[in-house]
């Protein structure tokens, strides 16, 4: 079964869904999706430098010190 097939064979699935389980199942996807974005988090911490790299960059921004990436890759 393709990606496509699992999702809807999961929306099909939804929708026959008491209230009392279709809340059980928003916040298992909730959890779900906070693991994935902690363990990519975890993983950029990781990378030697990135978090100050990072800070700086946050700070370039605010300060407008950017450049429109179509200025540089025109090829892109």
């Amino acid at each position: 079964m393709n990606t496509t097939q699992m999702r809807n064979q999961v929306k099909q699935n939804i929708d026959k869904l008491s209230p009392e389980k279709l809340i059980v199942i928003a916040e298992f996807l909730h959890d779900l999706l906070n693991d994935e974005n902690e363990d990519a988090t975890e993983e950029l911490l990781k990378i030697s430098g990135f978090e100050s790299a990072f800070k700086q960059a946050k700070q370039q921004v605010k300060e407008g010190k950017v450049k429109d990436w179509r200025m540089i890759r025109d090829d892109v």
